[in-house]
């Protein structure tokens, strides 16, 4: 399909783009996942400029079967201006549009790190382990996977998921005030600086990395003992239909081993659960070496799919 008609989204664009996606999700994993909302989040994501970032291909009849978007993973400063992250999705059918939307975005990712100062591209591609995309196209060009990530799900059930007791000496709280909104960016930082693919941002970064202005903060908790103080944080979404999103659970390193992952986790699941959703998710690197996919599955949570990251470094 080398005639495929491109050319760059706008918001407009975003009830195509979701009808799209959703389609790409009904093949890859059964089921539609996602909403219009976090399209238009995405589209208006302030690192992507979308006249030179994204790219929309249709077919001669005009239906969209591609769609690619592009923004700088960097950080403040940090990454030495390298990092790129990208979203590509493909019909099957249709890989040679993919293969064109593919070249468009290393090229310009090469750009972007070169106007960052940097002498390559170090980008970042996710995509589901049985993707539509077809896969060789990636390693023909040098791609190649670096993690693998498992989306997890578990029931929620309100006579079940009653708010845990917690010890005398632990207190969760809702992250109320914007002291508070500053004291989980910071515990943010200091829980995941290490883990693979940490970039750290400062707090304006953050809140926008986060969706702040579309986050509900009542689904936001911080837990601090007597002894540490703060020293841990989750962050859930309502995020569609009647299934909640776990985002981050993060907890020091001087205060793991005590629980208080489990203890956040189990306080989100009633949480939600009391909104009458049914169903929360949430992602793991399966090589997290803090065992967090040993505390999820402790706590209930079922492997539904698998994502993969996929790596190209581009001089």
């Amino acid at each position: 399909m080398s005639h495929a008609l491109l050319r760059p989204a706008t918001l407009r664009d975003a009830p195509a783009i979701t009808t799209l996606l959703n389609e790409i999700d009904r093949i890859e994993t059964g089921r539609p996942d996602t909403d219009q909302h976090r399209v238009e989040a995405d589209l208006k994501h302030p690192e992507t400029d979308l006249a030179r970032d994204s790219w929309l291909a249709f077919d001669p009849d005009g239906a969209l079967v591609a769609y690619g978007l592009l923004w700088d993973a960097s950080g403040d400063g940090g990454q030495g201006g390298e990092r790129v992250d990208m979203d590509h999705y493909v019909l099957p059918g249709h890989q040679e549009t993919g293969l064109r939307l593919l070249t468009a975005m290393e090229a310009r990712a090469r750009d972007m790190a070169r106007g960052n100062g940097a002498d390559r591209a170090v980008v970042h591609l996710h995509l589901n382990s049985r993707p539509t995309t077809d896969t060789t196209l990636l390693t023909s060009r040098g791609w190649r996977t670096v993690r693998r990530y498992h989306v997890l799900e578990r029931a929620l059930d309100p006579a079940r998921d009653r708010d845990p007791t917690v010890p005398a000496d632990l207190r969760i709280r809702a992250c109320g005030t914007e002291e508070d909104r500053l004291r989980v960016h910071e515990l943010y930082q200091a829980s995941f600086a290490g883990h693979f693919d940490f970039v750290p941002r400062d707090y304006e970064r953050w809140l926008r990395d986060v969706r702040a202005a579309d986050l509900d903060w009542s689904l936001v908790w911080i837990a601090a003992t007597a002894e540490l103080g703060d020293c841990g944080f989750l962050i859930a979404r309502d995020a569609r239909e009647n299934r909640g999103w776990i985002r981050n659970v993060g907890v020091l390193p001087q205060a793991r081993g005590r629980g208080l992952g489990g203890h956040l986790l189990r306080h989100a699941f009633a949480g939600l659960a009391a909104r009458g959703l049914d169903t929360v998710g949430l992602g793991v690197d399966t090589a997290n070496a803090t065992g967090a996919p040993r505390l999820y599955a402790r706590n209930g949570m079922e492997v539904r799919y698998a994502v993969d990251t996929w790596e190209a470094v581009l001089a």
